[in-house]
Formats: structure tokens, C-alpha cells, sequence
């Protein structure tokens, strides 16, 4: 067992300096790496360049324990990865007579006869361990040498993720440091007034305390390293429960839950139901609701309504929409949409250019929000959906509070 085991992930490909593709790997390694314990230092994008790529090897080797690449392990002149390996750990590779003969049996396979220039995804080098490729045709390596530790994996993401969980994993080596961590979403308060609410327990040195703004609004992440799961969960347990307590206005879930999934669980613990009508953003409201597995329980449906023929189909004065924006033209939409979809709740978005209007039709009355966000038309469909869902999580979630409240109340008049 090793203590504070330190790692380095490389992506490789010109593609990806140039904004051609995302880079999807590192994020999943990163997090890979985080659950067992291994802290992940840098992150290095390096283009088709073996000489670029052998400096960078070397450097990293002089810091970590583990160095990961993924990518350029093709069968091209520019897939420079297993080169760049062989150069840093100063070994020359040879052909594998078993990865050459399943490589061969690949391409038969498909009924394609094999290309000279593919011989190279069979080469091996003494420190390495094939790691087998079920999907594509370059299998990954595995390399120790001088307590320090190699891994190639192939650059496409299906490739990359089944070999890391089903062979890499398994030989990396056991640490002593287990880290446990928790995320806070919230939304409905800026990342600079969030910081100022909880800037007592950011300096602390454990557990570690992290904002992040993301389109969904701020996440806080609490984290902490101990011997164990249960030791690390006790250092943050007690800085959770305050933080908690302090964004509980803005707190609408933790770790893999959405506001779609905050709004299911409320809707789906009170029995109520929700429907949808929008304009500005144009379907991206109901796309995003519609993502949450099983919402269809509590969401009865959605409508997108740009022309006057579909706004006199719901029922609604198309005259109302040619004039300025106003809150009136919102809360009619909402008020249809309940309407038709018989539902508790409706959410709707409308206006015009940087400026829209969402309302939330409720039980007894209707909410309104203005969002007026300068941006191109992707930033405005996001933040407009965003500030409808969370209008909508918090109509529900006062409504179901007063109904609880309203219950407690007379619970004890009655005794």
C-alpha cells in the first residue's frame, strides 16, 4: 500500500488543439482516479508531435507516480504515442506474435485484409503489458519501469472506458488514502454572494472546500482524505450539515441530481403533476425536463408555440403578443398550458431578443420572472430554461411546504 499516490493524465491529438473534438477522456479519468484515491496533478493536451510529446513524458515522470495518455495509438505515421513511450523509457519495441495474430483475425473478420501500416498497434515493449482492445484494433499498454508507471489507452472514449473498467483498474496499485466528497447544487445566487455566505469554511485546509459556476447555477464540492470512507465522511459530515443550513434557500439538490429531478422528487412525494409552454426557448425547456428518467410520472407534456395559429389553439388573445413584453402575456401562456395539460403546475417562457418573461401558474396563483441576460441564442435558451425550472422547483416547493405547515396546523387545533 502506498500513501498519496500522484498522477498525470495526457490527451493526445492535434484535433483536440485545434478544437476539432471535445475532450471527454480526462474528465472520466479524473474522476476514475479521485474514487481510488490517486490525486490527479495536471492535465496536459499534446498534439501528433513525438518529440513535444517524449519532453512531456519526461517532465511529468519527474512529478508523479502514474502518467495516463489517451489517444495516438492509431496506425498512422501522425499516432505517435507508443513511440513517444518507447523513446522515455529507452526500450524498442517488437511485433507480439499474439497481438499480431488477433489483430489479423480483426480485419478478416470485417473481410478486409490487414494494412502494412497497422503492424505497429501489435508492437510491445519488456515493461509492458498489453491491455486488450474488445471494441477497436489498438490495444493499450501497461509500462513499469523504475517505480514509475506508463498507461497508453486508445483516444475513442468506448474504447478507453471499457479498458480502463474492465483490465486497467484492476492493476493499479492498492493506496492508503480514501476520499470522500460531496456536491451541492444551488441555484438562484451568484458564485461571488455564495462565496461571502460560506468564506468561514473555505479556508479550511480539510475538508476542502470548492465553487464552481456552471450553467446550472453554482455547485459547492466538500471534500476530504482519510484511511478510510468512513473517516473522510466524518470530517465533512459536520462542515456539510452547517453549509446546509446556511444556502438552504438556494439548495436544490446534491451530487448526480438536476432541478428536473428536484422537481420529480417533490412532484412524486405530494402527488402533483406539471406541464410546459414555450417560445423563446424554442423546445429547449421541455428537452431538458424530458432528460430525467421517469419525470414522465409527474410531467404530462409540453408545447412550443411561436405562431399566432399556435397561441389561438391554446386559447390565448394572439394580439397579446404584439405589443411590449409583459408579465400578463407569461402568465396567460402558463395558465393554458395547466389548463389543457390538467395539470397543478405550468411553466412558461416567452420574449424577445435579451429580454423574456417566465411564469409558473401554481395552485392558487402565478409567479413571474424576468431574465434579461445579454448572449447569443444558445446562453439565452439556457439561462431562460434554467430560470424557469427553478422558479418552478421553488413555487412547488413553497406550495408543498404551506400545505404541510397547513396540515401541522390543523392537526393541533383539532387536538
Amino acid at each position: 500500500m502506498k500513501q498519496n499516490i500522484c498522477a498525470e493524465i495526457f490527451s493526445i491529438g492535434t484535433e483536440l488543439l485545434l478544437g476539432e473534438i471535445t475532450d471527454t477522456n480526462s474528465t472520466y479519468l479524473s474522476q476514475r482516479l479521485r474514487d481510488l484515491g490517486i490525486f490527479v496533478y495536471r492535465k496536459n493536451t499534446v498534439g501528433d508531435n513525438v518529440n513535444r510529446l517524449t519532453q512531456a513524458l519526461k517532465e511529468a515522470l519527474t512529478r508523479v507516480d502514474i502518467v495516463i495518455l489517451s489517444g495516438g495509438l492509431g496506425p498512422t505515421d501522425d499516432d505517435v504515442t507508443r513511440e513517444a513511450v518507447c523513446e522515455v523509457l529507452d526500450e524498442t519495441p517488437t511485433v507480439d506474435p499474439e497481438l499480431f495474430t488477433e489483430l489479423k483475425e480483426k480485419f478478416t473478420q470485417r473481410n478486409r485484409s490487414m494494412p502494412a501500416g497497422n503492424t505497429k498497434q501489435a508492437w510491445l515493449i519488456p515493461s509492458a503489458k498489453a491491455l486488450k482492445n474488445p471494441i477497436g484494433t489498438a490495444p493499450g499498454w501497461f509500462a513499469q519501469k523504475g517505480g514509475k508507471t506508463i498507461i497508453a489507452l486508445p483516444g475513442p472514449p468506448s474504447e478507453m472506458t471499457k479498458m480502463w473498467t474492465e483490465q486497467t483498474e484492476k492493476l493499479l496499485p492498492i493506496t492508503n488514502t480514501s476520499l470522500y466528497h460531496i456536491t451541492i447544487h444551488t441555484s438562484g445566487i451568484g458564485e461571488s454572494d455564495l462565496c461571502e455566505k460560506i468564506q468561514a469554511f473555505t479556508r479550511l485546509d480539510s475538508p476542502g472546500i470548492g465553487t464552481y459556476a456552471r450553467k446550472t447555477g453554482v455547485d459547492v464540492r466538500i471534500a476530504a482524505a482519510a484511511q478510510s470512507t468512513a473517516e473522510a465522511k466524518q470530517i465533512v459530515q459536520p462542515v456539510l450539515d452547517e453549509i446546509r443550513i446556511i444556502l438552504a434557500p438556494w439548495i436544490y439538490g446534491y451530487d448526480n441530481e438536476t432541478l428536473a429531478s428536484a422537481i420529480m422528487k417533490l412532484c412524486t412525494a405530494h402527488n402533483l403533476t406539471f406541464s410546459a409552454v414555450e417560445s423563446v426557448t424554442g423546445g429547449f425547456l421541455t428537452e431538458q425536463i424530458s432528460a430525467c428518467p421517469g419525470i414522465s410520472c409527474c410531467f404530462k407534456g409540453g408545447i412550443t408555440a411561436y405562431s399566432d395559429d399556435s397561441h389561438a389553439i391554446m386559447g390565448i388573445d394572439p394580439s397579446m403578443f404584439n405589443g411590449p413584453l409583459s408579465k400578463e402575456t407569461a402568465q396567460e401562456m402558463a395558465k393554458a398550458a395547466k389548463k389543457i395539460f390538467k395539470t397543478d403546475f405550468a411553466v412558461a417562457t416567452t420574449g424577445v431578443e435579451e429580454t423574456a418573461m417566465v411564469a409558473v401558474a401554481g395552485l392558487n396563483d402565478t409567479t413571474t420572472s424576468v431574465v434579461n441576460w445579454p448572449g447569443d441564442r444558445e446562453m439565452i435558451r439556457n439561462r431562460v430554461s434554467r430560470t424557469a425550472l427553478q422558479l418552478l422547483f421553488e413555487t412547488i416547493k413553497e406550495t408543498t411546504r404551506s400545505r404541510l405547515q397547513n396540515q401541522s396546523d390543523n392537526s393541533r387545533g383539532s387536538s
